[in-house]
C-alpha cells in the first residue's frame, strides 16, 4: 500500500518519508524524502524517525517468503521500530496487521475481539507483531492497529493478477466451491482513508484494534464476475468442487508449485466478512467502494499499465505471482 499512501497523504499536504528496501520509482519520487533500507536494521533508524511525528508500518514479508524471513520481518522488524520509535518519542505509531490473524473462522461478522488464531507462519507472525505491539501500547505509547481485508487498487497485483490476465486474454474464471459465499475485499484508497483517520483523531480514540472493509460487498462470484464483465467476452465464473480442489493446492503449496497458501484457499470458498462498526461508529470511518467498484478501478489499472508490469514473478504485491501449476488452468477455462 506504500504508494497509495504516499500519493494520499501528498495530496493533503504532509510531508512524507519512505522507509523500504524497494526503490521508490514514481513520479512523486521529488516530492517525498527517501530512505532505502531494511526495517531491521536500527543504523538506518536515526535517519528514518529524524523529524517524524507519526509513523505508518505496512512493511512486511508476504506469505511466500521463508518463513525466517516472514518471522524476522513482521516479529522481529515491528520490535525493532517500535524501540526506535519510543526512544526518539514519536508521537504515533499505526500499524498495518491483516484479517489472517483470525485464522479460518466459524462465524461472521468477525469483531475485534474474536480469538486470533495464525494459519501458516505468516498469520502466526502477525499474531505476535500485534502482540508485542500491545505491549508497547502498554507502556503508553499510542498505537493504533488496523486489520484490512484483502485489498486492490493501483500498483497492487499478487494473486489477484491471475483473475485480471484470465479476463483480459477471454478466459473463464474459476473459483472453489460455488462462489456463492459472502466475502469482503477492500479498497486501498478506503485503507489509506482509515489510516488518515487513525492519525488524526484523538489519541485515546484510537489507541486500539479497527477492523477495515469494503461496507459493500456480495458473493465472490459477484465480484469476480464484475471484472470478467469488464473485459467484455462474456466469460463466467466456474465453480469447482472445494475439497478435491482444496486437497490439489495442498498438494501444490506443499511441492511449491502453486502461489495459494492455506489461508487463501481455506477461506476462499468460505464466508470471509469482517464487522466495520468499531471504525465507523467511533472514527466516521465510511468507505467509498464496493468489492466490484475496487476490482474494476484495479483491473483497469492493470489493462492500461500491462506494458510496464514486470514479467518477473516476485512475493510482493507491486508484481504478479508465480503460478507454478496454476500456469495450465488457463488451458482448461
Amino acid at each position: 500500500m506504500g504508494v497509495n499512501l504516499v500519493r494520499f497523504l501528498l495530496a493533503r499536504g504532509h510531508q512524507v518519508r519512505s522507509y523500504d528496501l524497494a526503490r521508490f520509482d514514481y513520479p512523486e519520487a521529488g516530492r517525498i524524502s527517501e530512505l532505502r533500507g531494511d526495517i531491521r536494521d536500527p543504523g538506518l533508524h536515526d535517519a528514518a524517525f529524524d523529524g517524524v511525528d507519526i509513523v505508518v508500518h505496512c512493511a512486511a514479508a508476504l506469505p511466500l517468503s521463508p518463513p525466517a524471513e516472514i518471522f524476522s520481518t513482521e516479529v522481529e522488524g515491528t520490535r525493532l521500530l517500535l524501540e526506535s520509535a519510543m526512544a526518539r518519542g514519536v508521537e504515533r505509531f499505526i500499524h498495518i496487521s491483516s484479517t489472517a490473524v483470525y485464522g479460518i473462522p466459524d462465524h461472521h461478522p468477525l469483531i475485534e475481539g474474536d480469538e486470533m488464531i495464525g494459519v501458516g507462519p505468516y498469520g502466526s507472525a502477525k499474531i505476535r507483531a500485534e502482540e508485542i505491539c500491545a505491549e508497547f501500547r502498554a507502556k503508553g505509547m499510542c498505537i493504533p492497529v488496523l486489520r484490512p481485508k484483502s485489498f486492490v487498487g493501483p500498483e497492487r497485483l499478487g494473486a489477484f493478477e491471475l483473475l485480471y490476465d484470465f479476463a483480459y486474454s477471454g478466459h473463464n474464471f474459476p473459483v472453489l466451491g460455488s462462489g456463492n459465499n459472502r466475502y469482503q475485499l477492500l479498497d486501498v484508497e478506503d485503507l489509506c482513508q482509515a489510516v488518515y483517520l487513525v492519525a488524526n483523531g484523538e489519541a485515546a480514540a484510537v489507541n486500539d484494534v479497527f477492523n477495515v472493509g469494503a461496507a459493500r460487498f456480495g458473493t465472490l462470484r459477484q465480484s469476480f464476475a464484475a471484472v470478467l464483465d469488464r473485459a467484455g467476452y462474456k466469460k463466467r465464473v466456474i465453480g469447482l468442487p472445494a475439497a478435491p480442489a482444496i486437497w490439489m493446492l495442498r498438494a501444490l503449496e506443499a511441492l511449491r508449485l502453486s502461489p495459494l497458501y492455506k489461508w487463501i484457499y481455506e477461506t476462499a470458498g468460505r464466508e470471509s466478512y469482517v464487522s466495520i462498526e468499531k471504525l465507523s461508529n467511533r472514527l466516521g470511518f465510511a468507505p467509498v467502494y464496493s468489492n466490484e467498484e475496487a476490482l474494476i478501478r484495479n483491473y483497469d489499472w492493470y489493462v492500461a499499465n500491462r506494458g510496464r508490469i514486470s514479467n518477473i514473478p516476485g512475493v510482493s504485491h507491486r508484481e504478479p505471482w508465480k503460478r507454478g501449476a496454476l500456469k495450465l488452468a488457463r488451458f482448461i477455462f
